[in-house]
């Protein structure tokens, strides 16, 4: 079995701040530093010093993310033994005894902040803060534990998709509905590709989800069904960005179509793992060539 060499000897009452960096999952912050940065971009006022937005986006650093990965790891021990990603940059694989000072260093970095942006915040962003933080909580604690149940897992992680809409409520601008509506199918469906390489360890460790239900080809083709809903939301907004999302996240899933196993899932996921970066990437060009040019007001 695999070891976590990242792993420092700990005490039950410290959990040390490179340790909640590696639970943490930098290299997944994109997806909530960029999706809360492009929709900064999509209100027009890119330009704009805010002070609750420049909170919210430190908050969706270090924190945010440790309330994602860090009760996920905690309740998913079992599974996380059993899964070979683990123990590096795909995520920690903790020790018996990290798990109490986790639990507590979760909250001491989330509680205070978000007691913090209620007040920075209006209303209605904060309500949509907690409802994504709220539903990243559901989706691993017990007794909803909504990762153990097949499709309510994968529908949970429009949560992902939230924070593209907090900037427009933070400034006053209208919410960028297509934008957001395509990046919750997206979520959708890249919980599942993603599901696909952990159906072996899943199934072992007796946990239920949308992969293990439909099992890798169903998993695949039900994915590119949400791949290209994404792809056709988007298309009010940018022809371009639309294309892009169909072809590295559509082609990702076709391929895993045509060789279905957990195998090709894990050969495929760090594509996954860069997906919002290309489609980022092509949205950013067109947006600061807009901007460069006077001619952008937001969708």
């Amino acid at each position: 079995m695999p070891t976590d060499r990242a792993a420092p000897t700990l005490t039950p009452a410290r959990f040390p701040l490179r340790r909640a960096l590696v639970v943490s999952r930098p290299a997944l912050w994109v997806n909530t530093v960029g999706t809360l940065v492009t929709g900064v971009w999509l209100t027009g006022r890119l330009s704009t010093v805010d002070a609750g937005v420049l909170a919210l986006l430190a908050y969706l650093t270090l924190p945010f993310n440790l309330l994602i990965y860090g009760l996920n790891d905690l309740w998913d021990q079992e599974e996380d033994a059993r899964s070979s990603r683990k123990g590096g940059w795909q995520g920690a694989r903790l020790q018996v005894q990290e798990a109490a000072p986790l639990l507590r260093a979760t909250l001491w970095w989330n509680l205070p902040a978000l007691a913090a942006l209620s007040i920075l915040l209006p209303p209605a962003a904060t309500l949509l803060l907690l409802a994504s933080a709220l539903l990243f909580a559901a989706y691993s604690l017990p007794p909803l534990r909504l990762k153990a149940r097949p499709f309510l897992d994968g529908l949970s992680n429009v949560a992902y998709a939230l924070p593209l809409a907090l900037p427009a409520l933070a400034l006053g601008s209208p919410v960028p509905w297509w934008p957001l509506l395509a990046l919750m199918s997206y979520s959708v469906g890249k919980h599942a590709f993603d599901a696909a390489q952990d159906i072996p360890a899943d199934r072992a460790a007796g946990t239920r989800t949308v992969a293990t239900t439909l099992g890798a080809r169903g998993t695949a083709a039900y994915a590119l069904t949400w791949f290209i809903l994404a792809s056709a939301l988007l298309l009010p907004a940018s022809k371009l960005t639309a294309l892009a999302l169909l072809l590295t996240c559509g082609g990702m899933a076709l391929r895993l179509l045509l060789r279905p196993t957990p195998e090709q899932a894990a050969r495929l996921y760090p594509l996954s793992i860069v997906t919002p970066w290309i489609v980022g990437a092509v949205a950013g060009v067109q947006l600061v060539y807009l901007l460069a040019r006077g001619q952008w007001t937001g969708f």
